[in-house]
């Protein structure tokens, strides 16, 4: 499944749930568990069948023998968990319409939490009934919105859409409902960056789960060099304050099939899992400047004790004594990353930009973090990359096994894609690249040339599909601009076309080259040489493709002002179609060549090196030279950058704009029209 079918997907999933709710009773809070369920519901239903056939086949092999196992034994062995006839999704979506639908999915939950202690309590069963109150069609409508997910479907695609559901519902529940969710990017570049493989994981905040499952996507990632399973290599601990979210956490870790543990606490209160230098990687979204914990209850704790406590600059008053807050709970969080790790330990955390440049107490807390060599870098963070807070935010990482002295700072508030007018993410590929600047200061520098390699296959790729597609566009063309200005554009886009053979002999004896060389030093020199290769090839592209475009416009406007024709042909439109397909072919495959020129224009040598405006490698001198400041925008600067563009350049783009804004405005007429006759349709009614 594609990235736009898969989006495609989330959005009518999304829809139709939501309709339903619009037209009940239902808040989102209540809505939102027995959803979830249904999603996990869904998600089990696919993985125990294909598993299916060979629980059966063991079952039956072990069947009156001394070996003998029962099915669930067998099935929760194999698959994680057991589902009986009456828990099957098509049995539920397949139930009479006059059938208490809420009631069987209630038994269903029941059923699968008998066979998994650990979910005892935790899917919704009584919350069906609630979906009933005004409309008892719901639950069964909802069962067959969630049978459109495709039955093959694995587990990170519903890890997907599960995360598409709690970012919505989190946007449904205003400012509070983000404290169950964190981006997918967002953690992703986490993992990324502090780079888990095996061991205890724990998230003192840990919401619906999310640290957790992008851990384990990073091992399994790998795990061809680790030789092990991510579900395997990972045992994850989760503290949260909310029953419900808690749930979700489980139904979470149970959807990715991972081993852990979420209980519902308080983490400045309580410590169920004795956490003070326990575990290998702490990985969190805490919540931001919380300012009522009690002093009393955490002074004494060596979680937040050990670095320092934040205290308020002036003393409590006699009649405040026992009540006294902290100023702020955000050194508490960070205290309690530091002192939760093992001794060769990593932790990466979300915290608000403010935290970076405390002042009075947590900036002593911070100087002492700093002089005891824990922090390892620093990231700035996009603005409106949350979905229901617009706070900024920075990354904090944390190394115990650091033996340099020296900070990492990184700002990437101008790497972002962008979602939706409100809303930013990062692609994989910016992941890869920020993730690559920390791999590159570990000295990780043949994975520096792994990334561009797979940069250049998927690139590859994409134009090989591409050019095959060529001759049917090139036929397409022919067809319809049949003048000489047509021809002669179309000759070139032919003949600029006709030296991808030459690059793709020149990839071919790269990669023969390239198991050759037996350093880096050889191996980046190539990589630089292919890549230089490749940028003329589509600066000619675009010339090509613009230079038909505007036959195209010409073709277009003789078509509308012939007889008075305030139209275009069918082949007309299906040509600006294809031209348009093919245009944003080339940029897709263009891009992973995009990524590499970013990434060998920073670090030309495929080694780290300060970036202005990206990254700066801070001595401990520097650092207190800024007051132990920790604000990446103090030490990488900044850099201003033109865009290039020639003035001829910049007229073409202007050129282009008209056209596209003439067009626009043909479209808005059309609509006038339309709208006018509906009116004088409905008053002559009336």
């Amino acid at each position: 499944m594609t990235s736009q079918e898969l989006k495609n997907l989330q959005a009518t999933l999304w829809k139709s749930a939501d309709d339903l709710r619009a037209n009940s009773d239902l808040r989102s809070s209540e809505y939102s568990t027995p959803v979830m369920g249904l999603i996990f519901l869904k998600f089990a239903d696919n993985k125990y069948r294909q598993f299916e056939a060979a629980i059966e086949a063991e079952y039956e092999a072990l069947k009156d023998t001394r070996r003998e196992k029962t099915l669930p034994e067998i099935a929760i062995a194999q698959c994680g968990f057991y589902l009986p006839d009456k828990a099957r999704y098509s049995t539920l979506l397949n139930l009479p319409e006059e059938a208490d639908i809420a009631r069987a999915l209630k038994h269903a939950m029941a059923e699968i939490e008998k066979h998994r202690p650990e979910l005892r309590g935790v899917l919704p069963q009584d919350e069906y009934f609630k979906l009933t109150r005004t409309d008892k069609t719901i639950p069964n409508r909802l069962l067959q919105n969630f049978a459109n997910i495709p039955d093959d479907a694995g587990g990170d695609l519903f890890g997907q859409i599960y995360e598409y559901f709690l970012s919505n519902f989190a946007l449904a529940e205003g400012q509070g409902g983000g404290e169950f969710f964190t981006p997918r990017s967002v953690v992703r570049l986490m993992v990324e960056i502090i780079e888990p493989h095996q061991g205890a994981v724990f998230d003192p905040a840990c919401g619906s789960g999310g640290m957790f499952v992008q851990s384990a996507a990073f091992i399994e990632a790998h795990r061809k060099a680790q030789d092990q399973h991510a579900a395997d290599a990972l045992y994850v601990y989760g503290q949260e304050k909310t029953l419900e979210t808690v749930k979700l956490a489980k139904m979470n870790l149970v959807v990715n099939g991972l081993r852990g543990d979420v209980q519902q606490s308080n983490t400045y209160h309580e410590d169920p899992f004795y956490s003070f230098g326990r575990f290998d990687y702490v990985l969190a979204n805490p919540p931001f400047n919380v300012d009522d914990v009690n002093l009393k209850r955490v002074e004494q704790d060596p979680r937040f004790n050990t670095y320092g406590i934040p205290r308020k600059k002036s003393k409590a008053k006699k009649k405040d004594a026992g009540n006294e807050t902290v100023p702020n709970a955000n050194y508490l969080w960070i205290n309690l990353f530091a002192t939760s790790l093992k001794e060769n330990g990593r932790a990466a955390l979300v915290m608000a930009n403010s935290a970076s440049d405390a002042r009075h107490s947590e900036a002593d807390i911070r100087k002492t973090l700093i002089e005891h060599n824990l922090i390892y870098g620093m990231l700035t963070l996009p603005s409106n990359m949350f979905w229901t807070v617009t706070l900024p935010a920075t990354l904090w990482f944390f190394d115990k096994a650091k033996a340099v002295q020296g900070i990492l700072f990184i700002d990437a508030r101008n790497i972002f894609t962008q979602i939706d007018r409100a809303h930013r993410e990062f692609s994989p590929q910016q992941i890869n690249n920020i993730g690559m600047i920390s791999r590159l200061h570990r000295g990780q520098r043949g994975a520096f040339v792994q990334l561009v390699d797979d940069y250049f296959a998927q690139g590859m790729a994409q134009l090989a599909q591409n050019a095959a597609q060529v001759p049917d566009l090139e036929a397409q063309l022919l067809a319809v601009l049949d003048d000489a200005p047509g021809q002669t554009a179309v000759q070139s886009l032919t003949a600029q076309w006709a030296a991808w053979g030459d690059l793709r002999a020149a990839y071919d004896a790269y990669q023969i080259e390239q198991e050759r060389h037996t350093t880096i030093e050889a191996q980046n020199a190539a990589q630089h040489q292919l890549q230089a290769r490749f940028e003329p090839f589509f600066a000619a592209l675009h010339a090509g493709l613009k230079a038909l475009d505007k036959t195209v416009r010409q073709t277009e406007k003789q078509e509308r002002t012939a007889a008075g024709r305030r139209g275009i042909s069918r082949d007309l439109k299906a040509l600006k179609t294809a031209l348009e397909t093919a245009r944003d072919q080339v940029k897709q495959a263009e891009s992973f060549f995009a990524h590499v020129h970013w990434l060998q224009e920073r670090f030309p040598q495929a080694a780290y090196e300060d970036v202005t405006g990206l990254c700066k490698l801070a001595t401990l001198d520097e650092v207190q030279e800024q007051d132990y400041s920790l604000n990446p925008g103090r030490y990488v600067g900044v850099v201003i950058e033109e865009d290039g563009k020639t003035e001829e350049e910049f007229i073409g783009e202007l050129v282009d704009l008209q056209g596209e804004l003439e067009k626009l405005n043909l479209e808005a007429h059309k609509l006038e029209g339309v709208v006018a006759r509906n009116l004088k349709a409905l008053t002559e009614d009336t």
